[in-house]
């Protein structure tokens, strides 16, 4: 019987999934010496090693079913650049998105166990370890996004994958759709409207607002009345419809859902990278430590 603590340890011992571990064990019943050779010949367990480094490039992707009702956006990291631009990585993450579309998973690690659509008798897990044996980076799937709607899933990739917008919207057309996702792209909206943000953020931007407003000389009680002005700001910077419109500042994005008869239900936008630290590289420290 292969028990959980065995698992554990080749898991520990080669930085393998458990699924992998799971797996080896299992055909060489219980033998952690054969596992971990099995692995190594699988190309997994070096694959493992690499998963120290850190992944904070790759690309963002987003796929949109052949009926506009469903779509899905991905972050996959990698830890270069160029391997962003490598056609089997884009491939990958491109896959990745259809099988989020087509199998709606709860969270990336159901994702992962799951069996892969594009790469037979695999996991999405045994499918990544897979690239990251034969493309040599460290890879991860991060996060994604998936909309079902009753009207239409829009998407919009900018900057070869630097950040992909997914919106869904309850009603419009697939062109005001675009307009909507470039002005997420562009003006990075966190909310649809102000009825989304929490009372605490309102609550929070209010008495700095406040503070600002008393330390320019302003008695309390006009400095609340103009913290009431001043709030306005506040939303027209995080909340979508309030946003002017990118390519009329001259309209609120409100208007343009009003002209058009459109409305926006929710959106996500995810920039790559974004929230990851990254080593900072000491290319001369390197080189001295090497001559050493």
């Amino acid at each position: 019987m292969i028990t959980a603590s065995l698992v554990k340890e080749l898991r520990e011992k080669t930085g393998a999934g458990m699924m992998d571990c799971k797996k080896v064990l299992t055909e060489t019943d219980g033998d952690m010496e054969k596992a971990m050779d099995l692995l190594r010949e699988r190309g997994i367990a070096k694959a493992a090693k690499k998963s120290g480094r850190v992944a904070a490039e790759g690309l963002v992707e987003a796929y949109i079913s052949e009926n506009g009702k469903i779509g899905a956006v991905v972050e996959v990291n990698s830890e270069t650049d160029f391997v962003a631009k490598n056609e089997e990585f884009k491939t990958f993450v491109m896959n990745v998105a259809k099988q989020v579309v087509d199998t709606n998973p709860k969270d990336v690690e159901e994702l992962l166990a799951s069996p892969a659509e594009f790469e037979e008798g695999k996991t999405v897990q045994e499918a990544l370890v897979g690239k990251i044996a034969t493309i040599g980076e460290n890879m991860s799937i991060r996060r994604f996004a998936r909309f079902e709607s009753e009207g239409l899933v829009e998407k919009y990739i900018h900057g070869d994958g630097k950040i992909a917008v997914l919106v869904d919207m309850s009603k419009g057309t697939k062109d005001v759709a675009k307009d909507i996702c470039m002005q997420i792209a562009a003006a990075r909206p966190e909310f649809v409207r102000k009825e989304e943000v929490p009372q605490e953020r309102v609550d929070k931007e209010m008495e700095i607002l406040k503070i600002q407003t008393m330390n320019e000389g302003k008695p309390e009680a006009i400095a609340e009345k103009i913290v009431q002005g001043r709030i306005g700001k506040f939303y027209e910077e995080i909340c979508l419809v309030d946003q002017a419109f990118v390519k009329d500042p001259n309209k609120k994005v409100s208007q343009l859902l009003t002209e058009t008869n459109s409305d926006v239900v929710r959106f996500a936008r995810f920039e790559k990278g974004e929230g990851i630290e990254k080593k900072e590289e000491n290319f001369a420290e390197e080189v001295m430590n090497q001559l050493k």
